[in-house]
């Protein structure tokens, strides 16, 4: 069934999420070859001779979004024989957290932002690899509060909240998270208050420092 003799062959597929119209969304591109043509599928690409697997997932990054202030985390290795059609392509996932008001991606008809909840046919098995991907960054908010990197540089906690709550796919008691997240590490309390019209003014934090707990992850900020 397979030629033994040939090597494989190695990409890097990136989960970029980011929260746009009250939605955790990732971005997809549609493919214009086969296989799967037609079908939309994570940015990705080929490992470079002269790159690590970083820095292959960190160009495509910002081959697609052209931002820096983003937080980028190797997922996991997907190797199955099958998983590619035509070749024996092993991918190396990762998944990146990225804000909305530093995002300067350019929709078109083959490249565009889908919501998690209502993705379209995927391509190969990204489908799997965004469904771990949420699972990695679900496991992720346990350890340390990735989710600060999908809201805007300030935020309210009521924002927070809602970003944890989109990741998490529930809701969460305002009192008991509120008293978890204000004692988190690097959280700043700021003299400044949101300038919402409509309801009471509330009192805006963001992050000065954050520890990554994890050697596979990289805060890869604005000219890096």
């Amino acid at each position: 069934m397979f030629n033994e003799i040939k090597t494989h062959e190695i990409t890097v597929d990136i989960v970029i999420l980011t929260i746009k119209n009250n939605a955790l969304n990732v971005l997809l591109v549609k493919r214009n070859n086969e296989p799967f043509k037609d079908k939309w599928a994570i940015p990705g690409g080929y490992v470079r001779m002269s790159e690590n697997l970083d820095e292959a997932a960190i160009r495509v990054l910002k081959e697609r979004t052209a931002v820096g202030n983003i937080y980028l985390e190797q997922l996991y290795t997907f190797g199955d024989p099958l998983r590619h059609p035509v070749s024996r392509v092993i991918t190396v996932a990762y998944f990146a957290l990225v804000r909305a008001e530093d995002v300067d991606v350019v929709t078109t008809p083959d490249l565009a932002w889908h919501k998690v909840s209502d993705l379209p046919p995927l391509a190969f098995d990204h489908k799997e690899i965004i469904q771990y991907s949420l699972k990695r960054t679900r496991e992720r908010l346990e350890m340390c509060p990735v989710a600060y990197q999908l809201l805007n540089e300030k935020f309210t906690l009521t924002e927070m909240q809602k970003a944890y709550e989109m990741i998490m796919e529930k809701k969460l008691d305002k009192r008991n998270f509120r008293k978890k997240v204000i004692t988190t590490e690097g959280l700043r309390e700021l003299n400044e208050f949101s300038k919402s019209t409509s309801k009471r003014p509330a009192r805006l934090y963001t992050f000065e420092t954050i520890k990554l707990n994890s050697k596979r992850a990289h805060f890869i900020k604005k000219g890096d």
